[in-house]
Parts: structure tokens; sequence; C-alpha cells
């Protein structure tokens, strides 16, 4: 039997389609709000003016236009179907309902954006097909960027470089509570493998870390590490 071919596209193809469409939209957009128009007209240049001022973004083409290196990855929040409820876990929650007409299946997905320098959201979204769901989950996590601190805060390294964090944070939703230490250079990234994705776009290189609670429940998971991080980007730098 003839092994069967692989027809998938490349991570590096698909990035290159996402960068077009991003293009694109950029060329047909006609900012609503007041951030965008400034964006658009290039008043402001760097996306601190618009956090510092506790701003809220509001279009996603805001986040397109200051960072066009953007990355995305998308987090296992659901579980494909198995025997005896084994199956592996996927980057789709399908949920259905019943209806007279028959059943309706909906997928959800978490995304996750960052530049790998300091900027990282998060976004959930929802809708009848894969492709819309995880459209909305990207431009939902453009929409609640943050900024995170790092520096060196180990006792164990004085390297005086960018790669941890500055001091211990913690975030909680729910039952689960993730806390994030300082860990010396050469550590990686010791945390669930879902949470490695947020910090390696967030630009973090070594951390320790500690959880507690219901941890199988990825959402939460990742709100409680989101959490964290937004105690890093509440610090002021003099």
């Amino acid at each position: 039997m003839a092994p069967r071919k692989n027809t998938g596209m490349s991570k590096e193809k698909k990035a290159e389609i996402q960068k077009t469409k991003t293009e694109a939209a950029l060329a047909s957009w006609i900012p609503k709000t007041e951030f965008g128009k400034q964006v658009k007209s290039g008043e402001i240049k760097d996306i601190d003016v618009i956090l510092e001022k506790g701003g809220k973004i509001l279009e996603s083409e805001i986040v397109d236009s200051l960072f066009p290196d953007l990355e995305y990855e998308l987090i296992t929040i659901g579980q494909s179907k198995g025997k005896f409820g084994g199956g592996k876990r996927s980057i789709w929650k399908q949920t259905q309902k019943k209806t007279k007409e028959g059943n309706k299946p909906k997928f959800a997905t978490v995304a996750v954006v960052g530049n790998r320098k300091g900027y990282v959201g998060i976004g959930y979204g929802k809708a009848k097909e894969t492709v819309p769901a995880r459209e909305k989950a990207i431009r939902q996590a453009k929409l609640n960027l943050i900024k995170v601190k790092y520096g060196c805060g180990s006792w164990d390294c004085a390297c005086g470089e960018i790669h941890s964090i500055p001091f211990k944070v913690s975030g909680k939703c729910s039952s689960v509570i993730v806390e994030l230490l300082p860990a010396p250079k050469g550590t990686n990234l010791c945390i669930h493998k879902e949470l490695r994705k947020i910090l390696t776009l967030a630009g973090i290189k070594d951390v320790y870390s500690k959880t507690y609670g219901k941890t199988n429940t990825q959402l939460n998971l990742v709100k409680a590490c989101i959490a964290a991080l937004k105690q890093l980007s509440m610090v002021k730098t003099k």
C-alpha cells in the first residue's frame, strides 16, 4: 500500500499567507476609533502610548500596523473523540446543541499572539466552523495585548541580561493558581507545555513555575498565567 502524501501546508507557507491577508486588510482599513485614526495617520507609532494612557484597543488593525511581525499559537483546550473517553488533546473544543433539525456543532479555540519582545495577548473565539473560530480568537488576542516587563531577578544569576522575570508573581482563575519565579540563565521554561507557548511569545526564556488547583482545565490555566503576567505589566520603570 502506497504511503499517504502529506498535503498540509508548512508553517512558513501559512505565515506568508497570513501576512498577505493582513497587508490586504490594512490597505482597505478605515479606522473608526480615535486611536485607530491616529495610528493610520502616523501620529502614534508606539503601542505604549495607548497602553500607558489606559486606553482600550478596539480595532485589531491597530496592532497589525504597529506589529507587522506578530506571531500566534493555538492552545489545546479541547479533546478529540476516542474510545472510553481517551481521545487526544485538541486545539478545538467542540460542543453540540440538539434541535429538531438535528445536532448543531460549534467549535471554540484559544489563541495567543506575541512578538517575542515583551508583548503578548490571548483571545477566545467560537463559531460554527473551525476557521472563523480561529480568526475570532486571533482578533480577540490582539485586542487584549499587554506589555510584560522582564529582566534578571534570580539570586543565582547576576548576568544583568533580559531573559527572565524580575520577581515572583502569581495569578488565579477559579481554582487554578499559577506562580512564576525568576530562574538563572540556561534554565529554560520549566512550566506546563501550553503555558510555554505564552511565555515564548512574550519573550521570556528562563522561568520556574508552580501550579495549584484543577490544572486539567486548560482554559483556566491559561487565564491564570496571563493574570500573573499582568502583574509584571503593572511595574513602572523609572
